[in-house]
Parts: C-alpha cells; structure tokens; sequence
C-alpha cells in the first residue's frame, strides 16, 4: 500500500467493495430469515486480513488508521450487508482497542493475534438492564480473590454472546462513589464460559443473523493477567473508544443509506406506471436526490473526524456528528426507499425492509440523536446541562 493516507484509503475501500459484493443481497436474506452466523463472510474478510485492520502488525494485524477502517465498514453496510454483515466484522475490529491500547504485553501477545486471524471472536459486555445510559450505576460487581477476580451481574443487548470465545466485561471493582461517579469500574477479558455466563439470546427487529443477549453472570473467575490496563480505571477506557465507534456507526449509517439508494434508484428507473418511468416524476426522484446529498455530507463529516482521530486530535463534537448524520441519511433514505417501491417494498426479496429494520436501531444506539443534541449543546454551545 502506499504511505500516502488518501490513497490507502481509496486502496481499502475498493479492496473490500469488491470482497464485500461477493455477497448479494440473497445471501443476507437468507442468513436473516434463518437466523444464521455469516461464517463464510467473515472467514473471507480473515483471509483477507481484514479482521486485523486496527490492531498493530506486530501483533498479527495490518495496522491501518480509523479512515481506512470506517471506509471498509461503510463499504460492508453499502454492499448490502447492512447492519448484518457490519457488526458480523465491526465486532473483531474495534472492540480490542482497549487491549491495543492498555493491555499488557502478555495480554497482547495472548488474544490480538487470534483475533486477527479470526480464530477468536470477542463479545463487548457494558449496557446493564438498570443503568441504561448512566454507566455509572452498572451492578455488576468484581470482588478481588487470590490470584483474580469473581463476577457476579447481568448485560442486556450484549452482540455476538452465542459465538464469543472471550468478553470485554465493565464490573464495578470498587463501590459507587458520587463524587466521583466513574471511577471504581474495571475492564476484565473474561472467558465466555458457559458454566458461569448464561447468554439468553432476544428475539429482535431486525439482524437476525447476528444475536443479541441478555447476560447471565454467576460466579465468574477471571485472572490477574486478564485485567485490562490498571484497577478502577475501566471507564476511561471505555471514552477513549467512544469517539471510533461514533465515527464508525455514521459510516455503517451511510453504507445502508448507499444501498437503499441503489436499490431505490434502480427500480424508479425501471418501474413504469402510466406510461412512463416512475423516476421521471419529481415527487420521487427529488427525495432521492435529496438523500444523495445527505449521504455526501454524512461521509464527509465522518472522514473528517476519523482524519483528526487519527492525528490525535481531539474529535468529540466532530464524531458525534458523524454519528448523527449518517444515522439520519440511513434510515430517511431507507425510509423513502420503502415510499419509493410502494407495495413491493413489503415483499422481503426487495431487500428495502431488511435494510430499514437494520438501520432503525441507529438513531438510538449506541446513543440516541438526542443524546448528540445534549453533547453539542452543552459541550460545543456552552448551554447548560439539560439531563
């Protein structure tokens, strides 16, 4: 690859369009409906070397920056994949920057080449059913025992539980403080045992392929060595990821705005109705063109954070708007692919209701819009604190 950012970026994102299309829209419908694990497609992306595209060469990975790795996703989200075939790759690519960044060298040695081979999947375990998004009142809890740790709690919406070999486990170490309400959390690498982890999969609107799961935890044993970076610290771990992964979901937000496009445009061409192409009457075509438009600003707003990510510059107001823009251009444009095939747009081989059921989780998770308005109005305008 060339050392110029530009065209590595370019190199990636033609690379896996073209591995990412290997898959039609037949194959996702299929692995939706049956609830199926895409393994074929991830095993392609680990030939491919993909699966390491964050982590360090050193440690088995190809050492790309977070542009390269957002032009891939959204390429994944735009092949038709949507939300399916990105989270079946998006989940061995970001959730092991902790261990990238504040694990220790055995720790690193141990996992990142696995996971860059494929050879191990790792589960994100956070979101706690009576915490919602105050973090600071997770219950699960780490009590200190010769040679490690034992977890006793409960995860909700936990990805990819059912497959995981490991899980990035947030669990209280220290009791609530509240003066200082984030401290006192740790991040373990915990084996997803299924003696002590019981993963109880939900039954959701949409992918189907890749399972969601409530956590069972009970009498967990982690060891010294599977702690992540120092005691207590977890949750500013945790923030060090939030500014990729914002960034990310934009992009995944674009690459389905990109495909209901594609399928919206191609029928508005062929699809004709008193006599004429449906295309040609502006009540259709300038929803589209106006969705084309959006998905160019959502893409470029979302570079733009991953460039400054990548230079180490701070990007928090500029991720946070990737998220929300291509959050909001997936799921409009979706939405009037749907208006745009009219009745058909129910029939499940037109591919449009699969994508609008993937993308209608974006604009809530990993954080609502509003949530976005709150950040920017209190940390970009200076408002005062509204939650």
């Amino acid at each position: 690859m060339s050392d110029e950012t530009g065209t590595n970026v370019e190199v990636v994102r033609e690379a896996t369009r073209a591995l990412a299309r290997k898959y039609d829209n037949d194959y996702w419908l299929d692995k939706d409906r049956n609830h199926q694990y895409p393994w074929e497609f991830v095993k392609d992306f680990a030939a491919g070397g993909w699966l390491g595209a964050m982590i360090p060469e050193e440690y088995g990975g190809i050492g790309l920056g977070l542009q390269e790795a957002g032009a891939m996703m959204e390429e994944i989200a735009a092949s038709g994949a949507g939300m399916s075939g990105g989270s079946a790759i998006h989940f061995y690519v970001f959730p092991p920057a902790p261990i990238v960044k504040y694990g220790s060298e055995e720790m690193k040695k141990k996992y990142l080449p696995k996971i860059a081979s494929g050879e191990m999947l790792l589960a994100f375990g956070i979101t706690e059913p009576t915490a919602g998004v105050d973090t600071s009142r997770i219950r699960t809890k780490a009590e200190k025992v010769d040679g490690g740790w034992v977890i006793n709690g409960q995860k909700v919406f936990i990805t990819n539980a059912q497959n995981a070999h490991r899980i990035l486990l947030l669990a209280r170490t220290s009791p609530r403080d509240d003066e200082h309400p984030l401290r006192g959390m740790t991040i373990f690498c915990a084996e997803m045992d299924k003696e002590h982890v019981t993963a109880r999969e939900i039954d959701k609107m949409g992918r189907a392929a890749i399972d969601t799961n409530e956590l069972f935890i009970d009498n967990l044993f982690v060891a010294d060595e599977d702690v992540v970076g120092e005691v207590g610290r977890g949750f500013n771990y945790i923030i060090d990821g939030l500014n990729p992964e914002r960034i990310v979901v934009g992009l995944e937000g674009v690459g389905i705005a990109r495909a209901a496009l594609e399928i919206a445009t191609d029928y508005a061409k062929n699809r004709v109705v008193f006599d004429r192409p449906i295309g040609k009457n502006q009540a259709v075509a300038h929803p589209l063109a106006d969705s084309w438009i959006r998905i160019q600003a959502a893409r470029q707003v979302a570079m733009n954070a991953a460039k400054l990510f990548d230079e180490g510059k701070p990007c928090g107001p500029e991720a946070a708007a990737a998220k929300y823009l291509g959050a909001e251009a997936g799921y409009e444009t979706a939405n009037r692919g749907f208006s745009t095939l009219g009745g058909y747009a129910y029939a499940r081989e037109y591919h449009i209701e699969r994508l609008l059921r993937e993308v209608r989780l974006l604009p809530n998770a990993p954080f609502s819009q509003e949530m976005v308005r709150n950040y920017v109005s209190q940390q970009v305008l200076g408002l005062p604190r509204s939650y």
